[in-house]
């Protein structure tokens, strides 16, 4: 008899109107974060892909599938933001017409210099002797020109 009442004082106490606050509150934060999980799928899949429709498209299976869709989202979505694939496209062809530019840096200044350049338009350092005969650059080690044959 006595565990039939301690049940029903259980019971009682949960009738309570801020448990029903409680829980009222508690469903509309999760609605909350459910919704910015929307929000948030919708901007993540805009920057990852070029598509609008594929943004929407995400968007809507997480707000259709909650939780799970957000997983299938982060397990299927591209690896890399369009930003940084245009950016390292970018560096790799400015790289790339750095090597078939043929320059070098200045050992003084570090600015960008041709092979030939006797001399750094930036900082006039010495960069190379020129030959006494055919008057083309040298290396300073050299001692005789590979073009013309002239000893240094």
């Amino acid at each position: 008899m006595d565990l039939f009442g301690y049940v029903d004082n259980v019971l009682n106490f949960f009738i309570l109107h801020i448990w029903r606050y409680l829980i009222y509150g508690t469903i509309f934060i999760l609605i909350v974060i459910w919704l910015a999980f929307v929000y948030w799928t919708f901007r993540d899949a805009k920057l990852r892909n070029t598509s609008l429709i594929a943004a929407v498209f995400w968007a809507l299976v997480v707000l259709v599938f909650n939780f799970l869709g957000l997983i299938i989202y982060l397990i299927l979505r591209p690896p890399e933001y369009i930003e940084d694939v245009l950016e390292r496209d970018l560096e790799i062809k400015r790289m790339q017409l750095i090597l078939d530019a043929d320059l070098s840096s200045c050992p003084s200044c570090g600015n960008e210099v041709k092979h030939d350049f006797l001399i750094c338009p930036y900082c006039r350092k010495k960069l190379k002797n020129t030959c006494i005969s055919c008057k083309k650059p040298l290396e300073f080690n050299w001692k005789v020109c590979p073009y013309c044959k002239t000893a240094q």
